[in-house]
């Protein structure tokens, strides 16, 4: 699957629970967030990130305070339109702590993995379906275990929590980044 493609598919599945949200203020997972800051989290952070990276500028959308769905639906469509262009794999992601990429590399890892995890943080801050793929959810894992110590001293992650051996990939990611499943 192309970086497009996966953006592409786990952008619309938070996007449909971006729509079912019927309560902004609704506590999420993530300790003092609501799920209009979930939806924050996700609008704000890429732009500065591209933008300092690789000198690419978001087209500005609604403010989440005003409008959450209408900032989400803009945001999405700006960053599926990066990775839709072509030009975008010629152009190179640098950045001191992540090293250099292409563009669409750079979105996938760092971007499109964060909606990924956070689709759980907004479905069970809304009462909706708070399933994930099982094989992402187990390659994820996979694939931060060998860069814990990293990821904690980052402060984006909480310490894991404790979890049955014979756990589901879904319930054993969710406890390495630090949630109660």
């Amino acid at each position: 699957m192309t970086a497009a493609d996966d953006h592409r598919a786990t952008a619309a599945r938070f996007g449909e629970l971006v729509a079912g949200t019927t309560d902004w203020e609704a506590p999420a997972p993530c300790e003092g967030w609501t799920a209009r800051d979930v939806v924050r989290h996700l609008v704000e952070w890429l732009p500065s990130f591209l933008r300092s990276g690789a000198g690419i500028e978001l087209p500005p959308g609604p403010s989440v305070d005003d409008d959450p769905a209408g900032a989400w639906r803009a945001h999405a469509a700006g960053v599926q339109a990066v990775l839709d262009d072509p030009a975008s794999a010629a152009i190179m992601f640098s950045n001191p702590h992540t090293g250099d990429m292409p563009v669409p590399d750079a979105i996938a890892t760092f971007y499109t993995s964060d909606i990924f995890l956070h689709t759980w943080d907004l479905a069970r801050a809304t009462g909706q379906d708070e399933r994930l793929d099982p094989q992402r959810c187990a390659a994820m894992l996979a694939g931060m275990a060998g860069a814990e110590g990293a990821m904690r001293s980052s402060g984006q992650f909480g310490p894991a929590v404790e979890v049955p051996a014979d756990a589901d990939p879904q319930t054993r990611l969710l406890a390495f980044i630090g949630r109660r499943p």
